[in-house]
């Protein structure tokens, strides 16, 4: 993960947020490369929710929302996390994180393990035995901190122009259910998609941008009639969990981990988390649940306002449950770039190579003139704006074609044009795939579509060497 981390800085994937008054903890700014990266990816994300079916519509909800919503949803009663304090080095700990046993928001103790309910005397004798994990020292009783972000709408500091930031982007789909029914013409089956900051005062952040309290969220929430429910849920897990191998994942790396009854939402009757194997352990990649009807019923009972569908073939008024695909579209980038970094050797040299699916890659083609003479870099700089308009490119002339191709490959860009002396002839050049190191010599005319049909039948290719 150092490694990664590193590359990501060096090579301006990520950079640290205010690094020049000594870094914000758990922020992170994305970089040239980063920003190209996550843009690729939630371009993929949008092109299989949304755009390659006739199902989904898209949404884009404001991260302000009235302060009630958040009430209705039960965040501001319930979304928290238990906490205590040590009395000696004053650290503050997740109280289930080690080991010690807490209240839920309604008063009730829970083992921190399983989260099961205890006897208020077991709970306090356990608690009793417990010491901080930095200095030993004794701990405070866990109590509950509430993780969004509060802030005030307007010039007066008051409750009662107390907002929030969201924690989630899925609640204003929930709100515009009945407005985006009646301008769209959908009817259940059918699902709302949206992208968007999502904001979360998490207390243990970390391992780079896996955890983070500003993040960015791809959610799309699936309307289906109640008797549905089950199918659609079983269908979008398997959806959901073919995604990432179909951009390069290393299936290996993957696994649909079912929650167990003690672990899913009181609302849910489902959950399933696309987990990867990163190099800190097994962590969710993406969750898919079923939210039953929860979310539109307390919405409807919080506004008064009527929030079921009337089938007009079946004559009946139903409220749909919803099932929810979740992803974290920051924690995709990373985890694109963790699957894809490999360390090898070719012909006794060692080489860093990112194997990112040509659809994911910020760079698409790079192109070489071989020297800065003879005509070369203009002709390179020509091929380059020709192929721009369909592929992300760059043209780099400085360095050993060696080193150039070392820099390429270190930020997973699949393919690179050199133009040299024979281009000059015969209006060849040779392109090099990063994957299998092949090169072909190909026409400058047939360039566009060799890289299409190179793109189209991509498939991930290790250890070349």
């Amino acid at each position: 993960m150092e490694k990664v981390v590193s590359l990501c800085k060096r090579r301006g994937f990520v950079y640290p947020a205010s690094e020049i008054y000594g870094g914000l903890n758990s922020c992170w700014d994305f970089g040239p490369l980063g920003v190209e990266l996550k843009r690729n990816v939630r371009d993929a994300w949008w092109r299989a929710m949304v755009r390659e079916r006739d199902d989904v519509v898209g949404l884009d909800s404001a991260i302000l929302q009235h302060p009630r919503v958040w009430e209705a949803s039960g965040h501001v009663a319930n979304f928290s996390d238990p906490l205590v304090d040590c009395t000696k080095c004053k650290k503050r700990f997740r109280a289930d994180h080690i080991g010690v046993p807490y209240q839920s928001a309604n008063g009730a103790w829970l083992h921190p393990e399983t989260g099961a309910p205890m006897e208020e005397s077991e709970a306090r004798a356990m608690l009793a035995t417990k010491k901080c994990p930095e200095c030993e020292g004794a701990l405070t009783p866990p109590r509950r901190f509430n993780l969004m972000f509060q802030t005030f709408l307007g010039a007066v500091v008051e409750d009662a122009a107390r907002v929030y930031l969201r924690p989630e982007t899925a609640q204003g789909i929930f709100t515009n259910f009945v407005n985006v029914l009646n301008s769209s013409r959908k009817k259940p089956p059918f699902g709302i998609a949206q992208i968007g900051k999502s904001f979360r005062n998490e207390i243990t952040p970390g391992n780079f941008v896996f955890r983070t309290r500003e993040f960015e969220q791809g959610e799309m929430e699936f309307f289906v009639p109640p008797a549905d429910g089950e199918k659609w849920f079983d269908y979008w897990r398997k959806e959901r969990f073919a995604w990432y191998s179909k951009f390069g994942v290393r299936p290996s790396k993957l696994r649909l981990r079912d929650h167990a009854k003690d672990e899913l939402a009181h609302y849910s009757s489902g959950c399933s988390d696309v987990e990867y194997q990163y190099p800190f352990g097994w962590g969710e990649l993406e969750g898919i649940a079923n939210r039953t009807d929860f979310d539109l019923k307390q919405h409807a009972q919080h506004s008064g306002k009527d929030l079921s569908f009337f089938d007009e073939e079946s004559k009946t008024r139903y409220v749909p449950h919803v099932i929810e695909p979740a992803a974290g579209i920051d924690r995709a980038a990373l985890t694109f770039i963790v699957d894809a970094y490999e360390e090898t050797t070719v012909k006794d040299e060692a080489r860093v190579v990112l194997h990112l699916h040509p659809k994911i890659a910020p760079v698409t083609a790079a192109v070489f003139p071989l020297v800065k003479k003879e005509g070369m870099p203009e002709k390179a700089s020509e091929i380059e704006k020709e192929l721009r308009a369909n592929f992300a490119t760059v043209i780099e002339a400085n360095a050993s074609i060696g080193k150039r191709y070392a820099r390429q490959d270190e930020i997973g860009t699949p393919f690179c044009i050199t133009v040299d002396g024979q281009t000059m002839q015969d209006d060849t050049v040779t392109l090099r795939d990063r994957d299998t190191l092949i090169q072909d010599r190909v026409k400058t005319g047939e360039l566009r579509a060799a890289l299409d049909a190179k793109i189209r039948d991509w498939k991930r290719v290790d250890s070349v060497g």
